[in-house]
């Protein structure tokens, strides 16, 4: 058990709960003043010296996402530490250089950097315009003259906080404006309610809830001011909190699900609070009332404050756990953990897993520490490896899954072969349990471990992959160029290397300009057929005009945008591929189609080229589009049409069960019709054609003729009296007001 020991005396104990800081790369290479950046197609290569965090602003994308830096203009630095001429960077998470670009000079000041949720690098200047550069080249994006975010004469921006797709903006005149689009070329800024802040007040801080945890769809941003805390979303603002008495807040961050508030107070107390205000979970008296410079989640469990040299974790109950840096840091919040990145090291702190805790707890006795132990007993073949089995045998099952688990939350690839090897041997007395269960987290740690490797730096956790699935990780991969690992990982787990090649296709292409098109297309030969190579060359303009692959797009689902894209190219048949795939997507396996017509209603080109499709094999999708968009006498028309249809079908023609169906598509069209005031001679017409059916098919019965439906008025009763039934010709002569007529010309009607 030694072993256990070693490996939880790594832990910290925060309440009765254990975290571990894991040092995933050290040093990182920038640290060495040899580091120099890769080529970019902007600004060459260029040196880059070691990288101070405490002189640059900094931005990291979540899901062990990119970094990248800009020095900022505001501090003061020494000349021979830097270069001359900013310059913007990019590097992986392990610290190695991507891209390089200098940073146009001119520009109103950088006030921050942030990642969008498709891994686009986004910079918002002081005056409120908005930069976006493309990865791993920093390209900018076609428009690249900044973006205005702000209204004119707003002074300026005096905080802001990003999410995934968006940004909520504080400008100087204490204006709150957000922007929810902030992925597309032309954003569509709104600003929110007045927040009501009197010239003599100051905004402490401001923290946002994002819109997928508030009812309305909607960001809502709060905001501390003076001694209240004010949520401002379209609607209003709201005062929250005024019972707790919490007074000055001057840090908050909002929890990974939207529901709590971490807040510290003027006078040095931590507080957790719901997002609603409603009351105070737990509070922490800190020994500073200075407020910390970065405050943070770790997960659900723990906060993180951190003031210059000391990084303080939080929990609901028991002392907090105290970490000493002497070096900057930057806390980088993950759905399950923090990265922490500083000038020399990236490292993850995180709650740690039950199933961890359950094997390599000190003095755990629990079947999965005995069944790990019996693998080492095994191992040094000695006996009481079996005295161990016979003790779990019962618990087994139980045993082997949690020594699966905990392999998958290892960064230490030598741990997880030993918990591996563990649940291996527990296998070999078990039938109950699957062993695909085994094979998928082999596979898993695979593709973690590859992806991990400090040439890639992508240091995912197991939740964050199964968070992010494979195939979005595919497209990182893509984005990023790693095009080789993408596809091996794409043949590993059996899903379709088509957008890989794609992809890496278009990026040949766009890079060969000066190459002739027959030697390019030999080139691409060895990885594609003759027809597919040469329709690449074929569309080798609009690849280098769009910038993006459409089936890229779509295979991480960024719809939107592939249907932004194939719009833009004008091929048809492009808009309808994307159309398809959105369908089956959004309508079919959500089951979702409102929020498809949402989508395709704001293009009108889609929009019609869908309803021309629709028109010729979906009509019930059809039908709804109209309802959804208010042309109610679409739909009744499109439900006349299939009465008609119903009407030619020679099943009809039998008296039977389609009958129903037509009479009642009738009727139905009669009532939207009725609803509008432009159709009511059409709202009547449907109202008498469906009594007359209805009365054509009870003849039909009562007779045992399929000879009356589709027949005019005049023609069921000329038919009546033909057979003899002179009530029947008289009950449909009131019925439908026929006048002045005698039994006699009823032939001649």
């Amino acid at each position: 058990m030694s072993s256990s020991v070693s490996v939880a005396a790594e832990w910290d104990l925060l309440s009765d709960r254990f975290y571990r800081r894991i040092t995933i790369y050290s040093p990182l290479p920038w640290s060495s003043p040899a580091t120099t950046t890769a080529s970019s197609s902007g600004g060459g290569s260029g040196g880059v010296g070691r990288l101070d965090l405490s002189t640059h602003i900094v931005a990291a994308a979540p899901f062990g996402g990119p970094i990248a830096a800009v020095r900022d203009d505001s501090k003061i630095v020494q000349l021979h530490s830097e270069p001359s001429r900013r310059r913007l960077l990019l590097f992986s998470s392990s610290g190695h250089p991507l891209a390089s670009s200098p940073w146009t000079p001119h520009l109103p000041r950088l006030h921050s950097l942030a990642f969008s949720s498709s891994l686009n690098l986004l910079a918002l200047l002081s005056d409120g315009s908005l930069l976006r550069f493309h990865l791993p080249d920093l390209r900018p994006t076609p428009s690249s003259s900044p973006v205005p975010l702000l209204p004119p004469a707003s002074g300026g921006v005096a905080d802001a906080v990003f999410w995934g797709g968006g940004v909520a903006i504080l400008t100087e005149d204490n204006r709150v404006v957000v922007t929810t689009d902030i992925e597309v070329d032309d954003p569509h800024p709104r600003e929110l309610a007045d927040p009501g802040v009197s010239e003599d007040e100051q905004v402490l801080c401001m923290a946002v809830v994002e819109p997928q945890f508030v009812m309305s769809g909607s960001p809502e941003v709060l905001l501390g001011v003076g001694d209240r805390v004010v949520a401002v979303d379209e609607d209003g603002v709201q005062v929250l909190g005024e019972a707790l008495e919490i007074g000055p807040v001057q840090r908050m961050a909002v929890s990974p699900n939207g529901k709590l508030l971490a807040a510290f107070a003027h006078d040095g107390r931590l507080l957790v609070i719901p997002t609603d205000f409603s009351r105070i979970i737990f509070e922490y008296e800190c020994d500073s009332a200075l407020p910390p410079d970065q405050i943070a989640w770790c997960g659900l469990d723990s906060v993180l404050l951190y003031w210059p040299e000391v990084l303080l974790m939080v929990g609901p109950n028991g002392d907090p756990v105290q970490y000493n840096y002497d070096e900057p840091i930057m806390l980088i919040p993950e759905c399950d953990g923090v990265r922490i990145l500083s000038n020399s090291s990236m490292e993850f702190l995180h709650r740690v897993p039950d199933c961890t805790t359950l094997i390599f707890g000190i003095g755990s006795m629990s079947p999965a520490a005995l069944l790990y132990d019996a693998r080492d007993h095994y191992d040094k073949q000695s006996a009481k490896a079996y005295d161990n089995y016979q003790l779990i045998s019962s618990s087994l099952p139980e045993a082997i899954e949690a020594c699966i688990d905990a392999a998958g939350y290892e960064f230490d690839v030598s741990r997880q072969h030993t918990l591996l090897k563990a649940a291996t041997y527990g296998l070999a007395f078990c039938s109950q349990l699957r062993h695909g269960r085994f094979q998928e987290m082999c596979k898993m740690l695979r593709v973690l471990n590859a992806i991990r490797d400090p040439e890639i730096g992508m240091p995912l956790t197991i939740q964050q992959y199964k968070l992010l699935t494979a195939t979005v990780l595919i497209g990182r991969l893509i984005k990023a160029n790693q095009h080789l690992l993408a596809f091996r990982i794409s043949e590993y787990l059996n899903l379709n290397p088509e957008v890989v090649i794609m992809h890496w296709a278009c990026e040949k292409i766009a890079a060969s300009a000066a190459i002739p098109d027959i030697v390019l297309l030999e080139s691409l030969l060895d990885k594609f057929p003759f027809k597919l190579a040469n329709s690449l060359l074929i569309e080798k303009v609009q690849v280098e005009e769009s910038g993006y692959d459409i089936p890229l797009l779509l295979s991480i689902d960024e719809q939107d945008k592939a249907l932004q894209k194939s719009i833009e190219s004008g091929d048809t048949d492009l808009v309808y591929l994307v159309l398809f795939h959105i369908w089956q997507k959004v309508a079919v396996e959500k089951n979702a189609p409102l929020d498809f017509f949402g989508i395709i209603n704001a293009r009108p080109l889609a929009r019609d080229l869908f309803m021309t499709y629709a028109r010729h094999s979906k009509h019930e999708a059809l039908k709804d589009l109209f309802l959804s968009t208010g042309r109610l006498q679409d739909a009744a028309f499109l439900l006349l049409k299939e009465s008609r249809e119903l009407e030619k079908n020679p099943m009809a023609s039998k008296g039977s069960p389609l009958h129903g169906p037509q009479v009642r598509l009738v009727e139905q069209a009669h009532r939207l019709f009725a609803e509008t005031k432009e159709h009511l001679f059409e709202s009547k017409s449907a109202e008498e054609h469906a009594k007359l059916l209805r009365v054509q098919h009870h003849l039909e019965v009562s007779t045992k003729q399929a000879i009356f439906m589709g027949s005019s008025v005049s023609d069921t009763i000329k038919t009546c009296i033909a057979m003899g039934n002179d009530r029947a010709a008289a009950k449909v002569k009131s019925e439908f007001k026929v006048w002045k007529m005698s039994s006699i010309n009823f032939y001649f009607f």
